[in-house]
């Protein structure tokens, strides 16, 4: 696997994992723990990613508990990232965004003791708290990195403005939003503004939530508890009319001998030499095909081929339920 650097030297896997929907999100039951913990380990020993994205909210705490538990015997070969910026109740339930500096030093303990670790190497704030300036959380995030709990600060789903602001008072390692050849907001000030600073960027959902697998059609329905039975974006329509990108995306793999996935991935990969992104999968051949589009080699042609292409497509459904999309940043 070969190496990128994200911001302030933090050197990763040029693809990561994605851990969430190991545990929630898609579907009404999470993947088997042991057949999830052999995902995790394999992704190490089989495909060189050193790079491992979760979450407190994820599950929640779950999916923190099971990459902790699985990366154990080699957590000295990984990277491990995780995020604050929500609240609980008693019994463990989210009731939404909080990063007041008293949430953030509490939710660190917890990711520590769940993970196992000693320090969190990259800590985002999960969405933008807009009831504390983000130069307060900057600096509790600050004050945990000279405690040693924390190494690096990392933001997500976070305005370019925003950014700076927070950048200004602890230097950023890396950002992370959704990002895909069918999510592309970001083009306009996110990356140039990463850019500018040194910062890294993170894509998650880099497949569209499967989408650009083309494994997805009108005739796919989604179970109870699979997050995309809510999203505009995978209604039928929407599907019918979003398939040209896949189309374009076939067409190239099989001119490259790969996959639609893999080059959705290898697109990415191209755009920008501190671009991560980190798909999620439960199965040990996805996560091979995924890996598999480091190799691969867009050409300029074929970059070029790809742009005219989507600048034809108009891409139809919004990303995310209207409550959703009012919790980013963007």
């Amino acid at each position: 696997m070969k190496m990128r650097m994200l911001g302030q030297g933090l050197e990763v896997s040029a693809i990561g994992l994605g851990c969430m929907g190991m545990s929630q999100s898609y579907g009404p039951n999470p993947g088997d723990e042991q057949a999830m913990i052999k995902v995790l380990r394999d992704a190490v020993d089989l495909g060189g990613v050193t790079f491992f994205d979760t979450a407190e909210v994820y599950g929640p705490f779950v999916n923190e508990e099971l990459v902790g538990k699985a990366l154990a015997p080699i957590r000295d070969r990984v990277v491990i990232a995780t995020k604050f910026g929500f609240e609980f109740t008693e019994d463990g339930k989210p009731v939404g965004t909080s990063s007041r500096p008293e949430v953030i030093k509490r939710a660190v303990e917890g990711s520590l003791r769940r993970l196992g670790l000693d320090t969190i190497e990259l800590y985002y704030q999960h969405r933008v708290d807009p009831n504390v300036p983000i130069e307060d959380v900057a600096g509790t995030v600050k004050e945990l990195i000279e405690a040693g709990k924390v190494r690096h600060f990392g933001m997500s789903e976070a305005a370019a403005g925003t950014i700076r602001r927070a950048h200004t008072v602890q230097p950023v390692t890396a950002v992370q939003s959704e990002y895909s050849l069918w999510t592309r907001t970001q083009e306009a000030e996110v990356l140039p503004t990463l850019e500018e600073l040194g910062i890294g960027f993170v894509p998650f959902s880099p497949l569209g939530k499967g989408f650009l697998t083309g494994k997805i059609d009108t005739s796919t329905t989604f179970t109870a508890g699979d997050i995309r039975a809510s999203i505009p974006r995978f209604e039928q329509d929407a599907r019918q009319a979003n398939q040209d990108l896949v189309d374009l995306l076939g067409r190239v793999a099989v001119r490259k001998g790969s996959t639609p996935a893999q080059i959705a991935l290898a697109w990415l990969l191209a755009r920008k030499p501190w671009i991560v992104p980190i798909p999620g999968t439960r199965r040990i051949e996805r996560l091979q095909e995924n890996l598999g589009a480091a190799e691969i080699e867009l050409s300029d042609a074929d970059l070029t081929e790809i742009q005219d292409a989507t600048d034809k497509i108009e891409i139809q459904g919004a990303r995310y339920p209207e409550h959703l999309e009012r919790q980013t940043g963007l």
